[in-house]
């Protein structure tokens, strides 16, 4: 199926098209020792931001696609307790989650007819797959933007 105009919009704001940084060249090369490095001045770390990335847009996800989806309990549900991720292996293993999250709500996007990305979601109140992707794409710039201000503070950004 060819995507409609919106779609492809939608897909390209989702895949980080534009005029800043995406997600992988925002994770890309960080020493581990910097990963949940503390800044004066900045309210999270590195990890904490991804960890918060990946829950967030996890629960987004979910909940368009799942009546059972559970969200977690606002706020402390959506960042981690440490300001460090515990392994090399968990840093990798959130960035996968939220690369394999954000797959399925771009195929969501994709598969969507024009009418299915304005029909209400039956189990929200209001929400809408069109406003959904749009929280995901807005939710993620955001703190991707963070992200990378705290690697500039770091001197870990180019």
């Amino acid at each position: 199926m060819k995507n409609l105009p919106l779609q492809q919009h939608l897909l390209n704001l989702l895949s980080f098209k534009g005029a800043h940084a995406g997600f992988d060249e925002a994770v890309r090369g960080l020493a581990p020792a910097l990963r949940g490095k503390k800044i004066k001045g900045a309210p999270h770390t590195v990890w904490q931001l991804l960890e918060h990335l990946r829950i967030a847009q996890w629960d987004i996800l979910e909940f368009t696609r799942d009546a059972n989806h559970v969200s977690p309990k606002w706020p402390e549900g959506y960042w981690p307790e440490s300001a460090a991720p515990p392994s090399d292996a968990a840093w990798r293993k959130s960035i996968a989650s939220f690369r394999r999250d954000l797959e399925d709500m771009k195929k969501l996007v994709a598969d969507a007819d024009e009418k299915q990305l304005y029909e209400r979601i039956p189990h929200g109140d209001g929400q809408t797959l069109l406003r959904e992707a749009l929280l995901v794409a807005d939710h993620n710039s955001y703190h991707l933007g963070q992200l990378v201000l705290v690697r500039k503070m770091l001197g870990a950004w180019k």
